[in-house]
């Protein structure tokens, strides 16, 4: 049986732990509402890059852009996951997901070229058998994204021009609601041609259709590129909102088992507690009655 000492120990053990793991709960719950936000922000700059595609694939860039997809020549594939821990299934799932797409593509492991952004992601990769050319660092706030975003447009670039390899995908986990997210697939490149024609064939919000000046083929280059930053912008911002929802729901069980074990270990402290003061008051009675008691003289015989 455990002393009082040791029962105190362990109680204040909990609580701090558990002071721990609730600041944790609201920095997680606080950094998925910003990751949303940031994702949410990117819905009017997406609408405007989808408008000035409408208005060049309108103009007769679509004879050159919209026609029959091109044999593939390589893959590449950039999986987002965690650099740090305490996210639940968050990487493990991901990876599943990255490598059971891959393998429907048809090229073998060797063959693919996959870049995570996130070390642990990494690690499941290459325990699945899927080797892993390059890391990137995650962000670790908003304001890191965007250059992480431009160093990954870089690489994609450096990608299709030294190794020719030109279906890109991007796998990620989409945040849904709360604590909840799922694996989930883009294709980057080639660019989907049935959404650049959904995009031509979108309403104009106004009745006068706006003109350019400047080369056709280059507006549409610099719109895709565009196209290209939101996508990966937004599989950053979705990813890490996923890693803190991943956090929570694992900070929300750890602080339900800490409260059943802090009533378990309460519940023992005043148990022992009760006994070492019966213990006590029994000691100070029969101590008492040992005092007071009159011993009984022996009886004199005449």
């Amino acid at each position: 049986m455990q002393t009082l000492e040791a029962l105190q120990r362990q109680v204040r053990t909990a609580e701090d732990l558990h002071s721990v793991v609730k600041t944790m709960k609201a920095l997680a719950a606080v950094s998925i509402r910003q990751y949303e936000k940031a994702v949410e922000s990117l819905a009017a700059y997406q609408r405007t890059v989808e408008l000035g595609l409408r208005i060049v694939l309108t103009a007769g860039l679509d004879r050159m852009t919209i026609g029959k997809p091109a044999p593939r020549r390589g893959v590449g594939a950039i999986v987002f996951g965690s650099d740090q821990g305490m996210c639940g299934q968050l990487n493990e799932q991901i990876a599943a997901h990255a490598v059971y797409t891959l393998q429907q593509v048809g090229e073998p492991p060797r063959d693919r070229r996959v870049a995570t952004v996130g070390a642990r992601v990494a690690a499941r990769l290459e325990e699945a058998g899927q080797p892993v050319a390059e890391r990137f660092a995650v962000p670790d706030s908003i304001a890191t994204i965007t250059p992480r975003v431009q160093e990954l447009l870089l690489h994609i670039e450096a990608w299709h021009a030294q190794r020719q390899l030109d279906h890109i995908y991007l796998f990620y986990s989409r945040h849904l609601s709360g604590a909840t997210y799922q694996p989930h697939t883009v294709q980057l490149l080639p660019v989907d041609q049935a959404w650049l024609e959904r995009v031509q064939q979108q309403a104009w919000p106004s009745p006068t259709l706006p003109t350019f000046t400047m080369d056709g083929e280059r507006l549409f280059s610099a719109l895709i590129r565009q196209y290209l930053f939101v996508s990966l912008y937004q599989a950053l911002a979705e990813s890490l909102a996923s890693e803190h929802a991943s956090r929570l729901a694992a900070m929300q069980h750890a602080d339900r088992n800490i409260q059943e074990r802090l009533e378990e270990l309460r519940a023992q402290f005043r148990q022992q507690r009760q006994l070492a003061i019966t213990s006590e008051l029994l000691d100070i009675v029969a101590g008492f009655e040992a005092l007071t008691t009159t011993p009984r003289q022996p009886s004199q015989r005449s």
